[in-house]
């Protein structure tokens, strides 16, 4: 149930995700996914908190590498957050609606925050080795992911002017680190 209305927000958006379409899609009787999820939100919900344990084992195999610098980690989990973007986009997006959502279930909100505090640690970590200015290294993330989240929206098909965006993550990522690095 969750991968064909995984598909079905891929191709439609939220919106286009019906419970008893699912069922017919599945060959279930049309009560069957109210086993499972007491509506369309609570899917909706699952959907989301699957995507955040997804993204998070990308961020942990991007930056759990053994002898990796600050400027590697950082470049290899701005990859992995823009491959799931571009490979995800409208998963992506329920998982920032959901988030922002005041009604959100705590276990959404736990991935999230667990997903969202790897790059701050490794901020915080480059910061105690000195080669991070010091600064909340939550905002420092929030600048990274910020351009890089405006790099995937100009690009097309994962290019931006012919060029791949993997290319540019590293030169992206080269140039903020001048940015971060401590002035004498």
């Amino acid at each position: 149930l969750l991968k064909a209305a995984e598909k079905a927000l891929e191709t439609g958006g939220a919106q286009s995700i019906s419970l008893r379409e699912l069922s017919r899609e599945l060959g279930v009787s049309h009560t069957s996914p109210r086993r499972h999820f007491a509506d369309k939100q609570a899917l909706l919900d699952a959907l989301a908190i699957r995507g955040f344990e997804r993204f998070d084992e990308a961020f942990v195999r991007a930056s759990q590498q053994k002898g990796q610098g600050f400027k590697d980690r950082l470049t290899k989990m701005a990859r992995a957050y823009v491959s799931f973007a571009i490979k995800h986009p409208a998963l992506l997006s329920l998982m920032f609606e959901a988030k922002h959502r005041p009604d959100a279930p705590s276990e959404l909100l736990a991935v999230a925050e667990t997903t969202f505090s790897r790059v701050p640690a490794v901020f915080a970590e480059a910061q105690a080795a000195g080669e991070v200015v010091p600064s909340d290294p939550g905002r420092l993330s929030i600048v990274v992911f910020s351009s890089l989240l405006g790099l995937v929206s100009i690009s097309t098909d994962g290019k931006f002017k012919g060029i791949p965006l993997d290319r540019l993550i590293g030169e992206v990522i080269e140039r903020m680190i001048l940015g971060f690095r401590p002035r004498s």
